[in-house]
């Protein structure tokens, strides 16, 4: 379908969302979370073609992991959406309410956005979330997923539009750009006359060039170059626990534990206990010299390391004198999207959470708990690592706006 008549499509698809009641979104919703189940194989299907065509062009494992749909992942889209569901209706929300001394009464009003679009790469799950999350919020979606998980949207976009039809909504509320033509994503980026917001969700080279050519306000979802440290007043068990979570639970995503600082005064007790935690899973170490002092087989870490998001089995490590210079390391490479201290001392542990520059930033907790899920949000349109409108994990509020409404007796401006 051409791109200006998706456009046309959705501009007139979200005026009809926006009548819609809340219960008459959940129950498209719980019917489209069926659906997802019901066709549960035609969809593994569809996602095995992408695999196999992922394996022979040599994609890294990390990447095929978050591209690879299994039953287990189906069924957390469908509860992602009953999650939705189940969440307050944002829409019509009175946010603020106030009368002037000349009797107006003036309401601030929570409405939708309208038409968002999402640019995102090799993550199927995405499809339904993204559309889950705006459907909720009374917007129309057009979706631009990467090629390579193409015949997994393609899939996941039907039954979802399927299910939109037969619950009585527009269909076109959801839409998918197909045409895997760089210049159809050029194309999608200018097309401000019809989407109202873009939001790419992927590596540092999609958001930088959505950034760098949209004419469409744009939300950055930032890469993860996340850090934790550990600062002498630490616990050290529970640093090793934290970190071997943060790191290994799960490399392919931006919540993953990338890069370590360490103070100088607990490396001799601390780095041979993380060593031996770490290399249970291969993970290579790339350290400063005051870390291969203590781990002779680390790898001279480079200045390159200190700033990489590597979604892998692989891990910087810097060791520093002090809280202050810690906290401007990681504000120095960091990608302002999750940060740790673990200690005991709490006065350390309010200045990190004052002075680190993150949407999140956590004190004795894995970074992995920057998710909309487990913020309970429900099913997230992604991690927004900007300060303009949204931050942090992207739930149901973070896609409306809001718009005044004034009520008035004939009132009069002198």
């Amino acid at each position: 379908m051409d791109l200006l008549e998706m456009g046309r499509l959705a501009q007139a698809a979200k005026y009809e969302l926006q009548k819609l009641t809340g219960p008459q979104k959940d129950q498209a919703l719980l019917a489209a979370a069926q659906a997802l189940c019901a066709h549960k194989g035609e969809l593994m299907e569809a996602n095995a073609l992408d695999i196999e065509a992922a394996e022979r062009n040599g994609m890294h494992p990390g990447l095929i992991d978050r591209l690879r749909l299994t039953e287990s992942r189906v069924e957390a889209m469908a509860e992602g959406l009953r999650q939705i569901a189940a969440l307050p209706n944002p829409i019509g929300e009175i946010m603020e309410t106030f009368t002037r001394p000349n009797g107006l009464r003036i309401q601030k009003r929570r409405v939708p956005i309208g038409v968002i679009g999402i640019i995102y790469e090799s993550r199927p799950n995405v499809t339904a979330d993204a559309f889950g999350l705006c459907f909720k919020a009374g917007n129309g979606v057009i979706l631009k997923g990467g090629s390579d998980a193409l015949e997994s949207n393609r899939a996941i976009t039907k039954v979802l539009r399927h299910a939109l039809d037969e619950s009585g909504v527009n269909p076109d509320a959801l839409q998918l750009i197909t045409d895997t033509d760089r210049a159809v994503t050029n194309a999608f980026m200018k097309m401000n006359q019809y989407v109202d917001l873009l939001i790419p969700r992927g590596g540092a080279g999609l958001i930088r060039a959505v950034v760098e050519n949209s004419t469409i306000p744009v939300i950055e979802t930032g890469t993860g170059n996340c850090h934790v440290y550990v600062d002498k007043a630490a616990d050290l068990d529970k640093a090793v626990k934290i970190i071997f979570n943060a790191k290994t639970q799960r490399i392919g995503v931006c919540n993953a534990c990338e890069s370590l600082v360490v103070h100088e005064a607990v490396r001799e007790r601390f780095l041979p206990k993380l060593e031996e935690a770490l290399r249970t899973k291969n993970v290579e170490m790339r350290g400063d010299e005051g870390v291969r002092e203590f781990l002779p087989d680390c790898v001279p870490a480079t200045e390159e390391d200190y700033g990489k998001e590597y979604l892998d089995y692989i891990i910087s490590m810097k060791t520093v004198n002090s809280l202050e210079e810690a906290i401007a390391h990681i504000n120095r490479y960091n990608t302002r999207h999750s940060e740790c201290i673990v200690t005991e001392d709490r006065e350390a542990a309010e200045r990190f959470l004052n002075e680190v520059d993150a949407a999140c930033v956590y004190v004795n907790a894995s970074t992995r708990f920057t998710d909309g899920f487990e913020f309970g949000f429900g099913a997230e349109i992604g991690i927004s690592t900007q300060k303009l409108h949204a931050r942090g994990p992207m739930g149901l509020k973070e896609l409306t706006s809001y718009k005044y409404t004034i009520y008035g007796d004939g009132q009069v401006r002198e």
